[in-house]
């Protein structure tokens, strides 16, 4: 009778094989939320979809979202967290590189695999880990793409530089500055600042100098507020920056000051990729607003280690995977079509092929106009001495 009872009970109903964890780790609360929360959604729609498959395998597949607070130590605390949990198997994350950097030290030594949708700093795959990956690409080209459309494309002879001292913010405007002198552009400042209220201290003294160009290294909450403040005390330089101004909260700080400004993105509009339509669409009804770029790369980032997973699980007779099976399992991975494109590893964790984009704001409406597409492989690792 047991026997029987057994065998007409579907698998899964008795053999469950407990759960599987993804967490997300992003700034869901404060002034970077708004990027943070695409990351998250965009996750999460990939944990859902995949759910099913992952229950007929025997195990229930769970997101579980972290809020970094894009502060380095609330990321690095929620780290330990998460690697004192043994059924967390991939984190997806950060948005943050200054966060990144120091919370993968914590998932290095438990070999915990991180793959980042939007980490641009070189530092994050340089040091050569075997757990730490990306979806995106990196600033050490990021930043060479700008200058050299602003020098090429534009035509602009000078630029003033400005960053907000982070690790992101500082490194991608030091690439676009020495691209930039490479190509004969005269950089008459470069200067950091943490200020998120009055610029005139810094506009007055770059207003005297008449750069051709202001470029910003950092996020929209301040770049937004930047902008308009140039604009209102009459800097006509043209206004670019990096993908941290790639949020439609960049229009709303900036207002009708954003019209005409450029960034470079690492991710694309929706519309820049020809897989998108369908998650674009199942994006909207699931939340009920639209994706942005960050929200294709949250949800690339988490199917890379699902797919990862999965592909383990069948290949060992349904086993669970240890930490460093999915370490090894994400960097197996070949030519997986994600929403963006094909996603592969290189042995630091980049991506094989990485696009870039610069976009410009044609009007007070996110995203902005892709005006060039850049598609290139990541700067090979530096010889060690």
């Amino acid at each position: 009778m047991l026997l029987a009872l057994l065998a007409a009970a579907p698998a899964t109903a008795w053999a469950q094989k407990g759960k599987i964890k993804i967490a997300v780790q992003a700034p869901l609360s404060g002034e970077q939320a708004a990027l943070g929360e695409h990351i998250k959604l965009g996750a999460q729609l990939a944990v859902e979809e995949a759910s099913k498959a992952f229950k007929d395998l025997g195990y229930e597949l769970v997101l579980v979202p972290q809020d970094d607070q894009a502060k380095p130590e609330v990321g690095v605390a929620n780290a330990r967290n998460m690697v004192a949990d043994p059924d967390v198997l991939v984190i997806v994350g950060h948005f943050n590189s200054g966060v990144a950097l120091p919370a993968s030290e914590v998932y290095k030594d438990a070999m915990l695999v991180m793959i980042s949708p939007a980490n641009t700093a070189t530092e994050i795959t340089d040091r050569g880990y075997p757990n730490v990956n990306r979806v995106c690409g990196r600033d050490d080209v990021q930043g060479p793409v700008g200058a050299r459309f602003a020098a090429e494309n534009l035509k602009l002879k000078s630029v003033y530089v400005i960053h907000d001292k982070t690790l992101y913010g500082q490194g991608v405007a030091e690439n676009f500055r020495n691209e930039a002198k490479k190509l004969g552009m005269n950089v008459l400042g470069f200067e950091g600042t943490e200020e998120r209220a009055n610029f005139s201290p810094m506009i007055n003294p770059l207003k005297a100098k008449n750069p051709d160009l202001v470029y910003f290294g950092g996020i929209y909450h301040q770049g937004g507020l930047l902008l308009k403040q140039l604009r209102e005390k009459g800097v006509k330089a043209k206004f670019m920056g990096p993908d941290g101004l790639d949020s439609a909260e960049m229009a709303k700080i900036a207002g009708t000051s954003v019209i005409g400004s450029y960034y470079t993105s690492v991710a694309g509009p929706p519309d820049a990729y020809p897989e998108t339509a369908a998650f674009a669409k199942k994006y909207k009804q699931r939340f009920g607003k639209d994706t942005e770029s960050f929200g294709l790369y949250g949800y690339d980032a988490t199917l890379v280690g699902i797919k990862a997973m999965e592909q383990w699980i069948k290949a060992n007779g349904g086993k669970k995977p240890n930490r460093t099976d999915v370490v090894t399992a994400v960097r197996k991975i070949k030519n997986f079509k994600g929403v963006t494109g094909s996603i592969e590893f290189d042995n630091k964790g980049d991506p094989v092929k990485a696009k870039y984009f610069v976009l410009q704001f044609e009007k007070q409406a996110y995203p902005g106009k892709v005006v060039k597409v850049i598609e290139q492989q990541a700067p090979p690792a530096a010889k060690k001495s």
